[in-house]
């Protein structure tokens, strides 16, 4: 299973264990692992943190039980998150492959562009009006992520390429 939407990429992929350390062993309600988030990590609100949690599930650094979530078991190394990202997170390896095809460095937009009809009809009718602005912003933060994973570079004309 792959899931859509990730949240902005942080500044260190240190950041993913923190969060991941602050979900339980024993699962717990996912009310009680968005609260340890928030008062251990530092999320703002509880959106914030369980757009977390559902992030390190596609990640497989936590898994959903009967009773709730609990972080996984075995050891994860920082090398290894680029291909669980690739594997866990809809449309990246397509975002990755409109890079790595192009002759020159693509901003957002035109990887948008390039992978927009990935995009799934029941996204489009969940947001008639403005699916391509937040598709557009996915896409955007999944660049960050890969940049930050080590599977592109960021240019500094806002552009990615293959690291």
């Amino acid at each position: 299973m792959r899931f859509k939407h990730v949240p902005r990429a942080p500044t260190s992929v240190e950041r993913v264990f923190e969060c991941r350390r602050a979900v339980p062993l024993v699962p717990d309600t996912q009310d009680d692992c968005c609260a340890r988030l928030m008062e251990r990590v530092g999320f703002p609100d509880r959106d914030e943190a369980a757009k977390w949690l559902t992030f390190l599930r596609a990640l497989g650094l936590v898994a959903e039980h009967e009773r709730g979530y609990a972080r996984t078991r075995e050891d994860v190394t920082a090398d290894a998150l680029a291909d669980r990202f690739l594997d866990g997170v809809y449309l990246a390896p397509a975002v990755r492959e409109a890079v790595a095809s192009a002759d020159e460095p693509l901003s957002a937009d035109a990887v948008f562009e390039s992978v927009a009809e990935g995009v799934p009809q029941y996204e489009r009718n969940k947001y008639p009006t403005n699916w391509r602005e937040v598709w557009g912003d996915t896409v955007g933060r999944e660049l960050d992520w890969l940049a930050l994973l080590g599977e592109l570079e960021a240019t500094d004309g806002g552009r990615y390429r293959v690291a």
